[in-house]
Order: C-alpha cells, then structure tokens, then sequence
C-alpha cells in the first residue's frame, strides 16, 4: 500500500516525525521546535495584548472577556494551592504556561500535511517540519528545569541558603550524621523526579496524540486517494481525506490539550509551595 507518490507507510510516518535539526550529537538544535514555540508564544502575548487594550471600566465582553475568564481562572487555583506572599508572581507563572502550552499543544490539530504544502509551495516539498512542540521532549524538559530552578530559588528565598542545604541532609529521617547520606539521596531523587515526570508527562501525551493523528491522517490520506482515483476529482481529495478523517479525533483531543496544559499550570505551583514549607 502506498502512502503518496510511492512512498510506504513507514516512510511516511519516519518522514513526519523528523525534526528540522541543525548541528551533531549534544548540540543538535531543533529548529522547528523552537520556531513553533516562539511563534506560538508571540501568537499568546499579541492575543493578550489586544483583549489587555480594550479594558475598560465597562463590563468585560468578547476578547477581553475571554482573558479575564482565563486569568480568573488560573489565580483562583493559585490562590486554592499557593498562601505565601509571592501570589501575583506565580499568577503570572501559571497564567503564561496555560495558555502558552495550550496554543502549543493545538498545533497537533492542524491537518498533518499542511506543513508540507506550505514547503512544496516555497519548493521544499520534502523538507522535514514538526509542528507540535510539545511532542519534543528537549522542549518539554527545556520547561521543567525553569521550573525546577523556581522551586530550588523558593526554598532558598523561604529558608536561606543554610536552613535549605540543613534540610537536605536532616529530613526526612533526622539529623544524626549516618543519616546524612540516605537523606541526601532521597531528596536528589524526590528534586529531580519533579521536573522529569513533569516533562515526560507532557511530552508521553502529545507525541502519543501526534502518533495517533499520523495513523488516522494516513487512512485519510490512502482513502482520499482512491476516492480520487475513482472520481477524477483531483489530488486535493486526498489532503481533505486526510481532514475529514482527523476531525472525529481532533474533537476528543481537544480535551487532552486543555488537560495537559492544566496539569502542567498547576504542578509548578504545587512544589513551590512545598519547596517554601519548613520540614
């Protein structure tokens, strides 16, 4: 069975989930990754700013009633998890990731063959383009270190540079010295499975979506094809077969994208306000 001009499924599918990457090894730069998320974060901050520019003392309505309704949202969990004096701040930390990760994670509903149109028209047909930042773990773990050195500076800033290193070796079985090495292990485990589970659990999610939306794009895809062939109706059937059949999924995954943007919101500030409690 070929997917398009010959190519196999396989193919196919190795070819959509290859970065745009520059450099060897260590320094390999994903630069789709990381002009998607610029792009993404710019598309946010514009947003942002055009509902920011009609506030008025009037009651709020179209786009900036729909920022207020978000930031409503997002300082009332704050406030639900957070009770320490930095509340404006994290605010501001949690309103940025969730509606960040939320445009980021809505590129998997473009259709999966859209970038390659784009390039074919600039004549770069087989160029390699990843839309879904999320679905790069380098981008995912980028997030989660921000986040850890928030929680390391909290603890600091909560309990000083003595009282945080006393803590590592004190807690969570007591200060005798032949305690001092299992504790310090205990608590290097608990730091980091922080910002790895918190990396690994989006990045697991979205590259399982994105998958899922190649399979489904290419039963479009070979469905559009035939119906083409049978028809003489044009190739273009083939790239609204592949719409037509992700359609159903992209409604459900909406949910995920929304969910996956919460969870991300609301664990940072969950272990800052852990990092700022005395032991």
């Amino acid at each position: 069975m070929a997917a398009e001009h010959g190519q196999s499924p396989t193919d196919y599918i190795v070819h959509h989930m290859t970065h745009n990457a520059v450099g060897q090894g260590f320094w390999t730069w994903h630069v789709d990754t990381l002009v998607m998320s610029a792009v993404t974060a710019a598309f946010v901050a514009l947003l942002l700013w055009l509902g920011a520019r009609r506030a008025s003392i009037a009651a709020p309505s179209g786009l900036l009633g729909f920022v207020e309704f978000i930031y409503e949202f997002v300082d009332g969990k704050v406030g639900e998890i957070y009770h320490g004096n930095s509340r404006g701040f994290l605010t501001a930390l949690a309103f940025t990731l969730f509606t960040w990760i939320v445009a980021m994670n809505t590129m998997d509903l473009l259709p999966l063959d859209l970038p390659k149109f784009i390039a074919g028209a600039a004549g770069h047909e087989h160029a390699y383009w990843r839309v879904l930042p999320t679905a790069d773990l380098n981008g995912t773990i980028a997030m989660a270190l921000v986040v850890l050195f928030l929680v390391i500076a909290y603890a600091i800033r909560a309990k000083g540079i003595g009282g945080y290193l006393h803590e590592w070796i004190a807690a969570p079985f007591g200060n005798h010295w032949a305690l001092w090495i299992p504790n310090l292990v205990l608590n290097a485990v608990e730091l980091l499975a922080k910002p790895v589970s918190l990396g690994m659990r989006l990045f697991g999610n979205m590259f399982a979506g994105e998958l899922l939306f190649m399979l489904i794009a290419l039963l479009g895809l070979v469905a559009g094809e035939h119906l083409s062939g049978l028809l003489g109706i044009g190739p273009a059937a083939a790239f609204l077969g592949q719409v037509a059949f992700g359609a159903g999924w992209a409604i459900f995954h909406i949910l995920i994208v929304l969910l996956q943007a919460y969870i991300f919101m609301v664990l940072p500030i969950v272990y800052i306000s852990m990092a700022e409690q005395h032991h």
